[in-house]
């Protein structure tokens, strides 16, 4: 056993009956073309008919992985999520010897979800197919709109033409896919928002992610921002996505993610229940938990960097142990975002620390009217959800402690 693992294992202020749920993420770091608005790892890669570094960057993969199992050793997968840029960039040949890789070297469950993010401009009739036959058993389509007018204005790569091509495909090739939208973009007003559900709607997907389009920083929509609708016409339009949601028989479960029954993401649901993660990728982050404390991962963000340190064993450009008193804060940044909230019991079950750590900002919360507890059950109240990050905020450390 390596030094480093000997070190994690070691004596710590936490204690875990047993480890949370483990899923896979992998980073696939290539976009076309890079949106104004994105301050995800993604790089543009200018020459696609060059083709992408595909092979040297899956060797990378794999000896990533390689390294990273004495920290998973026989603990299950329960998902795989696929994420970027844009990995359907990647061929489905390329996916199916990923999968294939990730199958032979860690305990993926039978019924593992894995899902790929795919977007409509790198969309040809049977790809998505072919994705399912590699092992893909969920699609996240980045349609954003369905509106010409907005998708330029965010600067995406593909039409609405070719968004309502790729949601029908992959309504033929997967049982289960998310529709990504955003709202509040640039010159949106609550009609054409209207219209954008009324197609999303039209697609009766199992899935939909809804995400306000924000001004983050290092972004060109943060040195030039554009003009979007106020606070006020953002909230209604926010009202307007979940009241014909429900109607549809999508239910809000958390605060971006509206599901039918049976089809919610369960790799998000675990991250947001303070699940494990390992990252593998450009850039990937992960949060693994070991008896006596949890430890976070970034991987080298420069995609060749990254593929230079992964296939020597050296993929993990920073790793650090969370502080015991920065874990409630962490745990509920995640665990508030869910409409049903969580168990008393999961607090201790995923931080190692006695609820007792956070009883007087859970009454704190309650006497506010953001929080209300329903026998071992706490969950934000509608207020509570309008409130988010001010609730959130009372569980930060205390900066004297």
């Amino acid at each position: 056993m390596s030094e480093t693992v000997v070190h994690l294992h070691r004596p710590g202020q936490l204690h875990f009956a047993a480890l949370p749920p483990l899923t896979l993420y992998i980073h696939l770091p290539w976009c076309l073309k890079k949106c104004p608005y994105c301050d995800f790892n993604s790089h543009e890669w200018a020459d696609p008919a060059g083709g992408l570094p595909q092979e040297r960057y899956l060797q990378a993969l794999r000896a990533d992985l390689e390294a990273s199992l004495p920290l998973v050793w026989g603990r299950p997968v329960h998902s795989v999520f696929i994420g970027g840029g844009t990995p359907s960039l990647f061929t489905p040949d390329a996916i199916d010897r990923l999968l294939s890789d990730v199958r032979a070297l860690l305990r993926l469950e039978a019924d593992a979800e894995i899902t790929l993010e795919a977007n409509p401009g790198t969309f040809e009739r049977d790809r998505f197919r072919g994705y399912r036959e590699a092992g893909v058993t969920r699609l996240s389509i980045g349609v954003q709109s369905f509106d010409d007018r907005h998708l330029q204005a965010i600067g995406r790569v593909h039409d609405a033409a070719q968004a309502r091509a790729a949601v029908a495909e992959a309504a033929e090739s997967f049982d289960t896919y998310n529709l990504d939208l955003m709202y509040a973009l640039p010159g949106q007003t609550l009609t054409d928002l209207d219209r954008d559900l009324d197609t999303a709607l039209g697609f009766a997907p199992p899935h939909l992610s809804v995400y306000h389009l924000t001004l983050e920083p290092n972004t060109y929509f943060a040195k030039h921002p554009p003009v979007v609708p106020d606070d006020d016409s953002a909230y209604a339009m926010l009202d307007r996505i979940t009241e014909r949601t429900g109607a549809a028989g999508l239910a809000r479960y958390e605060v971006s993610a509206y599901a039918r029954t049976g089809h919610r993401c369960f790799h998000n649901w675990n991250y947001w229940q303070f699940g494990d993660y390992l990252g593998i990728g450009a850039g990937a982050h992960g949060k693994l938990s070991f008896a006596h404390r949890v430890v976070r991962q970034v991987r080298w963000r420069d995609p060749r960097r990254y593929m230079e340190q992964a296939l020597q064993g050296l993929p993990v450009a920073s790793e650090n142990e969370v502080a015991a008193r920065d874990l409630p804060f962490e745990f509920m940044l995640n665990a508030l975002r869910l409409r049903e909230g969580f168990t008393l019991g999961l607090f201790s079950e995923r931080t190692g620390l006695p609820i007792s750590t956070v009883n007087a900002a859970l009454v704190q919360a309650q006497n506010r009217g953001w929080l209300e507890r329903q026998g071992d059950r706490l969950r934000p109240t509608e207020r509570g959800f309008d409130f988010l990050s001010d609730l959130q905020s009372l569980f930060l450390p205390d900066d004297g402690g």
